[in-house]
């Protein structure tokens, strides 16, 4: 079988890390050995044991300021990100950069060539949500994975939420990119619950056939966003942007245990109390709401959705309205 062709498109469109997830373990037909071969990576490396990432203070801190670029603008590519250093008077190479970002699970979104395509064709699913109208809990779940920082050293963190609901329905922590805490995640989320689709970004952790055979095999449709689509996966990275803001800028973890704490606190309180825009949530009868302009314009727009039994004070205009919007006498 001829693969030079093959190896070499897949060599220049993923690193080792992400060529490494894609083997199978426990794949009869093809040894590990040939398989080593046909991804292009050291077999050596394949039998090893991955370490637990560790990285100085002085690289720890760049990597941290990147993760806040990012965060903040997600289009920014390392070129940009080393600007942004050089411009802040750090001496910095763009191939660290590129490198750091590599290693954090981070990558601009912009549209591009889709080099990996002839090698993740079979795995690769379309979007199912575009003009869907999300009306229920477990109907879509999204998933995605994002590099979290600690005082010294970092984590990934995996989510699954709930798209109507905004609910995190299960998460899992790991030191590396390894498929297998993505794989556990799900397994254990599914067992409670199913829902009709799942969405994913085309990431190595979603395109490959472990993932691709638990889904089908539970009878979830599987979406992908489209390459460098960034709002079709708007509500997952909505989440990571508010996480991050709320409690890892602003606090510094010393160990995954104390990471582990505060996601467990976080998430309760994110999902009983800051679940939903105010709008959504059911008040009681005869409670007035507080809201602007642009809120209650979204109340108007959107009527079919609320179902309000409460009196409305606009504070741009000083007016009272009823639910359903009716200005009052």
């Amino acid at each position: 079988m001829r693969s030079t062709g093959l190896k070499k498109n897949l060599t220049k469109s993923s690193s080792a890390g992400e060529r490494k997830a894609l083997l199978e373990r426990e794949n009869k037909l093809l040894s590990i050995k040939r398989q080593a071969e046909l991804l292009d990576i050291n077999r050596t490396s394949v039998y090893r044991k991955a370490a637990v990432a560790v990285a100085d203070e002085q690289e720890l801190a760049v990597m941290n300021r990147i993760d806040e670029l990012h965060t903040a603008e997600p289009t920014w590519g390392y070129r940009t990100i080393t600007s942004v250093f050089h411009r802040e008077g750090v001496s910095i190479n763009h191939k660290r950069i590129r490198r750091l970002m590599r290693a954090m699970g981070i990558y601009a979104i912009y549209p591009k060539p889709n080099l990996s395509k002839r090698y993740h064709a079979e795995y690769v699913r379309p979007y199912l949500l575009r003009n869907l109208e999300i009306t229920r809990a477990d109907q879509v779940w999204g998933v995605d994975i994002t590099y979290i920082r600690m005082k010294k050293g970092f984590m990934y963190l995996f989510v699954i939420i709930d798209w109507y609901s905004r609910c995190i329905v299960d998460y899992e922590l790991s030191s590396t990119l390894e498929k297998t805490f993505v794989l556990d995640c799900l397994k254990r989320a599914l067992a409670v619950s199913k829902p009709e689709i799942i969405n994913s970004d085309q990431g190595g952790h979603f395109t490959n056939p472990s993932y691709i055979n638990l889904l089908t095999e539970a009878g979830v449709k599987i979406s992908m966003d489209g390459k460098g689509q960034c709002l079709d996966n708007a509500r997952t990275e909505r989440f990571f942007r508010t996480l991050k803001y709320d409690r890892i800028y602003i606090n510094e973890y010393e160990t995954p245990r104390e990471l582990r704490a505060m996601l467990r606190e976080y998430i309760r309180i994110y999902n009983h109390y800051r679940l939903t825009p105010r709008w959504a949530v059911p008040v009681l009868p005869n409670f007035t709401l507080e809201m602007s302009s642009k809120e209650l314009f979204h109340i108007k727009r959107h009527r079919k959705e609320h179902n309000l039994n409460s009196s409305i004070l606009c504070l741009d205009f000083g007016e009272h309205y009823k639910w359903p919007v009716q200005r009052q006498p």
